[in-house]
């Protein structure tokens, strides 16, 4: 069985524009990250919620994005379909069952565990994808480096 018979993810039909659009350092820099980027062994995964994403997401749990992590940390579905979502602008058509292996590899091989996955991969997509002004995004990410250390 899996996880989208569970009902776990977003594996509707999805609607992507790709941008080949080349960006400067200095402007990457002027600007807040594009994306944030999840490394897992010598992969990378960039995430991002762009508005349609952030529109599947609410409407599949019927309540703003923020308020999903508003109590601490949701259950696992919940971070790894946001996750999903996430992903879907730049590695498209990422079924939840491959960002559940991909998480289960992470915490095997990389030491990565459910909190560590709500401060340094949710969060600082969130941060990335203008759920929180350039400021409070900053302080949000130093504070959360600040834990970790």
């Amino acid at each position: 069985m899996s996880m989208h018979d569970l009902g776990i993810g977003l594996e509707e039909e999805s609607t992507q524009e790709e941008t080949n659009k080349v960006v400067s350092l200095d402007e990457v820099k002027k600007n807040k990250a594009p994306w944030f980027v999840w490394q897992i062994g010598e992969k990378e995964y960039k995430l991002k919620l762009v508005s349609s994403a952030i529109l599947k997401l609410e409407k599949k749990y019927r309540c703003n994005v923020l308020d999903l992590f508003s109590k601490g940390i949701p259950e696992l579905s919940v971070m790894l379909t946001v996750i999903q979502a996430a992903m879907d602008k730049y590695h498209h058509g990422m079924s939840i069952d491959t960002i559940v292996s991909l998480y289960d590899s992470w915490v095997e091989n990389y030491d990565g565990s459910q909190t560590e996955l709500m401060s340094r991969v949710v969060m600082p997509t969130l941060a990335v994808s203008g759920f929180f002004t350039q400021k409070q995004a900053q302080e949000l990410l130093e504070n959360l480096e600040t834990e970790s250390l």
